[in-house]
């Protein structure tokens, strides 16, 4: 679920870049401008889908997930579970919209930045291992593919920043990055969740896809954690090499 954002928010701060040629039909922006950040972001989505390696923007049509925890309980009792995902992709994110953009000010530590979109359909496909003892003190242990689709997936980032000096350019460095996410149906399939039973692997993928909000409820602040891991990486190196006064037009431009 990783690159949902890192090429999203990457399209925001690129936009002003000048030292490097901006390809043609992108507008460069004023601090705070945030219809002319939004329309630029949304250019390069639906043109860029491959990224654009000399403004440091990336593909985002194919994105790689890092391996990820997602539940880890204590193995003891009569309950537990442990669930593993690798080998991630995404799939679905030049179909993004970008809906608001707030913030992005002359001095960006006054006030929060906020970005918002939406994806008709972000398709993840990938690996798990699974092990736990459930259903009725059934033991599992179990690795297969994992296929997940999930429907009208809206997102809204929360960023608050301060700045730092390196050879006298200002930078911009996240501190807190705080991303909220809906969606309007979670569909998944685990394949031989039961090794040697289809019929048992079948009716636990039935089980979950009819029960998907109290699965997402349940599992929502570890793929948050995950989110919040992704975008802060992501930010730390672009913000690293790219000047925040290098990304916006000036006053008297």
């Amino acid at each position: 679920m990783r690159d949902l954002f890192q090429i999203l928010l990457g399209l925001v701060f690129l936009t002003g870049l000048q030292c490097q040629k901006l390809p043609k039909g992108v507008s460069k922006c004023h601090y705070g401008d945030g219809q002319c950040l939004k329309d630029t972001a949304n250019a390069l989505i639906q043109n860029y889908r491959k990224g654009i390696p000399e403004i440091y923007l990336k593909t985002f049509d194919v994105v790689n997930v890092r391996d990820w925890v997602l539940v880890n309980d204590s193995q003891v009792g009569v309950a537990w579970y442990y669930f593993e995902l690798f080998n991630q992709t995404n799939y679905g994110f030049e179909n993004t919209t970008i809906t608001e953009i707030k913030g992005f000010d002359k001095d960006p530590t006054l006030s929060k930045i906020e970005i918002s979109g939406t994806i008709p359909k972000l398709i993840y496909k990938g690996q798990y291992n699974a092990k736990g003892r459930m259903l009725w003190m059934v033991n599992i242990e179990s690795s297969g593919n994992s296929v997940s689709d999930f429907l009208n997936f809206q997102f809204h980032l929360t960023l608050k920043v301060r700045t730092e000096y390196r050879n006298n350019k200002r930078y911009m460095k996240i501190y807190e990055l705080v991303p909220s996410i809906t969606l309007d149906r979670w569909i998944q399939w685990l394949d031989d969740f039961f090794p040697e039973n289809f019929d048992l692997t079948l009716a636990v993928n039935n089980l979950f896809n009819r029960n998907w909000v109290e699965f997402w409820n349940e599992l929502e602040p570890s793929i948050l954690r995950l989110f919040t891991t992704v975008f802060m990486d992501m930010f730390d190196e672009l913000f690293y090499n790219i000047p925040y006064d290098d990304l916006f037009l000036q006053d008297d431009e």
